[in-house]
C-alpha cells in the first residue's frame, strides 16, 4: 500500500491535474486567481521552485486576491526577500488593526479579556528554515493558493476564524543554493539511484544560509538578518500557533509532535504546551495523514529542550510551535527500501499538515487564547513568588560587549534599565521566561541524549558578569542602544596614540588602522599613561600608535584614529610623552609592532561547514576583516607563503603525507596555525606538534555488565556532550588571552575532543577549573575522566612558528562573545607568541 501510495505521486491518474493531486477536496476555486501550476508553468513537484518566483507567485495573491495583502520583513545577506503573506476573510484583512489590538490584549498580563472565541486565532505557518528541506516551500504555494482562492465552505470558515500568515521561506539563500543543485542535474526520465549527483550535494549543501549558519537554531540568538526581521515581526504579533517544517533521512517516514520527554528536569515552559496541547493537536495529524495513507511516527525523537528552534521559541511566547520531519525525496524522485518516493509525495505531507494546523487552530481557538492569556500571566505570577527579582550585570572594561548583550535583551523585548554603570533585568515582567532563559543555570537534567544544546544561558555566552539580586535599584529602562557605549573624542597628538584593548570591538579598530597603512604596537604588560584626559590605566595588550614612526604625517595618522574611533566607539587616548607614570614606558620592549594578518581558511568536503562559516562571519561583519577559503580540493597546489595564518575548524582531513609536511614546513617559518575542535585532535594525531590527548587506559580486568539491547542508542549516545557550559581558568597575560581581566571565564563546549595540558609550563592557556561545572548536561564519567583532567586551550611551538589549539569551538553560532575575542587574538596577536623552552 505504501509503495503504491509512494509511486502515486509520480504517476498521477490521466483524470486529475497536477495540483487536483493535493487539493482537489477544496473545490470550487476561484477562476480568477492563478494556481501555483498556471503562474509557474509547470506542476508543483515538477521543479524546484526558486526563490524569486516563489516571492512573485504570494505578490500575486496579494494583488488579485482580496483575502491577502503581503509584508517583507527584511533581507538576507545575499539581499534576498524575507516575506510573509497575510491571509484572512475580506473583512478581517479590512479590520486587522483593531483584530490585531484585541489579539494582544491577550499577552498583556494586566488585562482579563474574555472574549476567547470572538478574536480570529492568529496562525503563523513557517517554512523551510533549512534550504535543503525543500518540500515545505513548495506546501507554502499550494496552502496560500488554497486559502486564498477556495471557496470551499471548509476553507471560508478557516478564513472567516482565523489570520495566517504564511512565512514561505525562512532560509531563502540556502533554497536557492539546493534549488539550482537540484533543477541542475534533474534527469529526464527522473533519476532514483540514490547515487546520483541529484540527491548528493557538494559542500557546504544548502541547508546553511550565506554564512553556514543553521538558521534553526538562530532564533534564541537572533545573529542573523533573517532571524532579527522574524523576531521584530513575531513580537509585533504574538502568533497563537506556529509551524516548523523539515526533512530527514529517505529511509523514514513522517514526525509530528508530541516529541520525546524533554531534557530539562523542570521546564520552564507550561506542561499544558507539551502534553495537552501537543496531543490535542497531534490527534488531528493523526486523522488527516491516515486519510492519505501516509504512515509516521511521534514521541521518539527531536526533543525541545533548546528553546532557540522554530518549533520551540514560540513555546516560550505563549504560543504553540509544531515540528514536522517528512523523508526527503532529497532531489525528485530517489528509490527507497519501501520503493520510490517522489518530491510531490514528500509536498503533499507537508500541505496536509498545513491546512491541518489552520483547522486544529481554528477548532480550539478558544483553548489557545486561554492557554496564551494564562501563559503570560502565570509567568507574572512566578516572578512574584520567586525570591530573585532580578539579574545585575556590568562590566566597566567592555562596554561593546554589554551592548550586544543589551541588544540581545532588546530584540527579545525583555526590559533592561540602567543606573550608572549597572544593569538591571527585573524578573517580573511579561518575558518572564525568557529572562529565566538568559540567566539560569542548572544543575541537574533529565538522564538523557540530547538533541541539541543542553545549556545555553545566554549571559554566559557574553561571559557577562551577573548576580541574582533580591531587591531593585532599577534606573531609567532602556529603550534603544544609542548612547550606550559612551567614548571621550580623542585629541590630536604628535607623539602617540594608545587605544584600550579591553574592548571588544579593538580588534576591528586594530584591522581598520592596520588596513590604513599604521603601523601598530601592542604592550605585552600593563602601564599607566598621563594623557591628554588625565592618568590611565592600560592593561595587556594596549595598542600604541606612535606618530612619528608612520609613513603618514600627523594630520592623517590623527584623521584616521578618529575615524575608527567614530566607527568603532572604542576608547582612544592621545599622549605627549613615551614616560609613563608606573610600569613600562611606550619605548618599551615589551612593546612590539603587529604584524598585519594574512589569513586563510580551509573549507570544503570533511570540514565542518558550521565552524567555518562562525569564522567567516566573524571577520566579516564584526571586525571587517577579509579572509581567504581555500577549497580542500584545491589545497595540494596553494602558495601558502602567500599567509601568516592559517584556520583549520572541526573536520575530517584527508591530508597526504606531502599534504601535511607543507602545513607543518609553513609553520616552521614562523607562520600561525590555529585549529579548533577535531582539527586540534588532527594536529596531535599526525604528529605536527608535540602535544597529547587525554586519554583513559582500558581495565582489561572489569567485568562487562550485560545491558539490554534495546537501551544501546541512549547508553551510548548520553555520554556525547551535546553542548554545555564550563569554567576555564585563563592566563590573562598570554598574549592569547590579552583584553580580558577576569581569569574565570565561561566556554562552550559541545565535543569529545579532550586535550592534555601542555607539558611546557608556559603553553596552556585555558584549563578547565577544579569545579568546572556552569549550565549543561555532563556524565560523571565524562566530567571526572575527561572534562576535569584537560585544557580548553594551549600552544605548541613548531620551528619558529606556532599551533594555537583550541579544544572548544570559541566562535560558537556567532553568538560567543565571550570566547570568541580568544580567536581574534590567535590571529592578530599570534606573532608575538613567543613559548620559553
Amino acid at each position: 500500500m505504501l509503495k503504491k501510495l509512494l509511486l502515486g505521486a509520480l504517476f498521477l491518474s490521466t483524470s486529475l491535474s497536477a495540483q487536483d493531486y493535493f487539493f482537489k477536496k477544496f473545490h470550487p476555486f476561484n477562476p480568477n486567481i492563478p494556481s501555483p501550476e498556471e503562474f509557474l508553468g509547470y506542476g508543483i513537484g515538477e521543479r524546484h521552485t526558486r526563490h524569486d518566483l516563489i516571492v512573485s507567485y504570494l505578490t500575486k495573491l496579494s494583488e488579485v486576491s482580496d483575502r491577502a495583502s503581503i509584508y517583507e520583513y527584511g533581507r538576507t545577506h545575499e539581499g534576498r526577500k524575507l516575506v510573509i503573506l497575510t491571509i484572512t476573510s475580506p473583512e478581517n484583512l479590512g479590520n486587522l488593526d483593531q483584530l490585531k489590538s484585541q489579539h494582544l490584549e491577550f499577552t498583556d498580563p494586566t488585562k482579563s479579556p474574555t472574549n476567547y472565541d470572538n478574536v480570529p486565532i492568529f496562525i503563523n505557518l513557517g517554512y523551510n528554515v533549512h534550504g535543503n528541506e525543500p518540500s515545505s516551500s513548495e506546501a507554502a504555494l499550494l496552502t496560500a493558493y488554497t486559502l486564498t482562492a477556495s471557496n470551499n465552505p471548509e476553507i471560508l470558515n478557516y478564513i472567516s476564524k482565523g489570520v495566517i500568515f504564511v512565512d514561505p521561506t525562512i532560509n531563502p539563500d540556502g533554497r536557492d543554493r539546493h534549488t539550482q543543485w537540484a533543477n541542475m542535474y534533474q534527469g529526464n526520465p527522473l533519476v532514483g539511484d540514490p547515487q546520483d549527483a541529484e540527491h548528493n550535494e557538494y559542500w557546504p549543501r544548502g541547508r546553511t544560509n550565506h554564512y553556514w549558519f543553521d538558521l534553526n537554531r538562530d532564533w534564541l540568538l537572533g545573529i542573523n538578518p533573517e532571524s532579527r526581521g522574524k523576531l521584530t515581526w513575531y513580537h509585533e504579533w504574538y502568533p497563537n500557533v506556529v509551524t516548523d517544517f523539515h526533512e530527514m533521512g529517505t529511509q523514514s517516514s513522517y514526525f509530528f509532535e508530541p516529541m520525546k520527554d524533554n531534557g530539562s528536569l523542570n521546564p520552564i515552559m507550561p506542561k499544558e504546551n507539551y502534553l495537552d496541547l501537543n496531543n490535542l493537536f497531534g490527534n488531528y495529524f493523526a486523522e488527516a495523514l491516515d486519510s492519505i495513507g501516509s504512515f509516521y511516527f511521534t514521541k521518539e525523537v527531536f526533543d525541545g529542550t533548546y528553546p532557540g528552534y522554530g518549533s520551540s521559541y514560540p513555546d516560550l511566547q505563549g504560543g504553540l510551535g509544531l515540528l514536522f520531519e517528512q523523508a526527503s525525496s532529497r532531489g525528485h524522485k530517489q528509490t527507497t527500501d519501501f520503493g520510490e518516493i517522489t518530491f510531490p509525495f514528500t509536498i503533499r505531507n507537508q500541505y496536509t499538515s498545513s491546512i491541518t494546523t489552520v483547522k486544529a487552530a481554528v477548532e480550539n481557538k478558544g483553548v489557545l487564547r486561554k492557554y496564551q492569556q494564562e501563559f503570560f500571566k502565570s509567568g507574572m505570577a512566578n516572578a512574584s513568588k520567586s525570591k530573585v527579582k532580578g539579574y545585575s550585570f556590568k562590566d566597566e572594561h567592555d562596554p561593546n560587549r554589554v551592548k550586544a548583550f543589551v541588544d540581545k535583551l532588546l530584540l527579545h523585548k525583555i526590559d533592561v534599565y540602567k543606573s550608572g554603570n549597572n544593569f538591571v533585568v527585573p524578573t517580573r515582567q511579561p518575558q518572564y521566561r525568557m529572562v529565566q532563559t538568559m540567566f539560569e543555570t542548572y544543575e541537574k537534567y533529565r538522564d538523557s541524549v540530547y538533541y541539541d544544546a543542553s545549556a545555553w544561558s545566554v549571559a554566559n555566552f557574553y561571559n557577562m558578569k551577573y548576580k541574582p539580586v533580591t531587591s531593585l535599584n532599577l534606573g531609567e529602562k532602556v529603550t534603544s542602544l544609542d548612547n550606550l557605549v559612551k567614548t571621550t573624542s580623542i585629541s590630536k597628538s604628535e607623539y602617540a596614540y594608545i587605544i584600550d584593548y579591553d574592548d571588544y570591538n579593538a580588534v576591528a579598530a586594530l584591522n581598520y588602522l592596520q588596513s590604513k597603512g599604521l603601523v601598530i604596537s601592542s604592550s605585552s604588560k600593563p602601564f599607566t599613561a598621563n594623557t591628554s584626559v588625565g592618568s590611565q590605566k592600560f592593561g595587556y595588550g594596549a595598542l600604541v600608535i606612535p606618530v612619528s614612526l608612520q609613513k603618514k604625517d600627523a594630520n592623517a595618522v590623527y584623521e584616521l584614529v578618529q575615524q575608527a574611533q567614530k566607527k568603532y566607539h572604542v576608547p582612544m587616548y592621545s599622549v605627549n610623552s613615551g614616560y609613563s607614570l608606573q610600569g613600562i614606558d611606550l619605548g618599551s620592549r615589551w612593546i612590539s609592532p603587529l604584524k598585519k594578518p594574512k589569513a586563510a581558511m580551509i573549507i570544503g568536503d570533511g570540514v565542518r561547514s558550521y565552524e567555518a562559516g562562525e569564522v567567516w562571519h566573524l571577520l566579516d561583519t564584526r571586525v571587517h576583516m577579509p579572509i581567504t577559503k581555500i577549497p580542500v580540493r584545491n589545497f595540494g597546489k596553494a602558495n601558502l607563503d602567500t599567509y601568516n595564518t592559517l584556520v583549520m575548524v572541526s573536520g575530517g582531513y584527508d591530508f597526504s603525507k606531502k599534504q601535511q609536511e607543507k602545513i607543518k614546513s609553513w609553520v616552521n617559518k614562523g607562520n600561525t596555525l590555529i585549529t579548533i575542535g577535531t582539527a586540534s585532535k588532527w594536529v596531535i594525531d599526525k604528529e605536527l606538534v608535540d602535544e597529547k590527548l587525554i586519554e583513559k587506559e582500558k581495565d582489561s580486568t572489569k567485568t562487562i555488565e550485560r545491558k539490554p539491547y534495546v537501551n544501546a542508542p541512549e547508553d551510548l549516545g548520553k555520554e556525547s556532550l551535546g553542548g554545555a557550559i564550563f569554567k576555564v581558568d585563563l592566563d590573562i597575560t598570554h598574549p592569547l588571552a590579552f583584553g580580558y581581566n577576569d581569569t574565570s571565564i565561561p566556554v562552550y563546549k559541545n565535543n569529545s575532543v579532550w586535550l592534555a595540558p601542555s607539558k611546557n609550563e608556559y603553553a596552556t592557556v585555558a584549563k578547565y577549573a577544579k569545579d568546572p561545572h556552569i549550565d549543561g548536561f555532563i556524565t560523571k564519567k565524562n566530567m571526572e575522566e575527561n572534562l576535569k583532567p584537560s585544557a580548553s586551550l594551549i600552544v605548541s611551538k613548531l620551528g619558529s612558528g606556532r599551533v594555537v589549539l583550541f579544544a572548544d569551538n570559541p566562535n560558537f553560532r556567532g553568538s560567543w562573545y565571550g570566547t570568541n575575542r580568544l580567536f581574534l587574538n590567535a590571529l592578530f596577536l599570534g606573532d608575538k607568541i613567543r613559548i620559553p623552552e
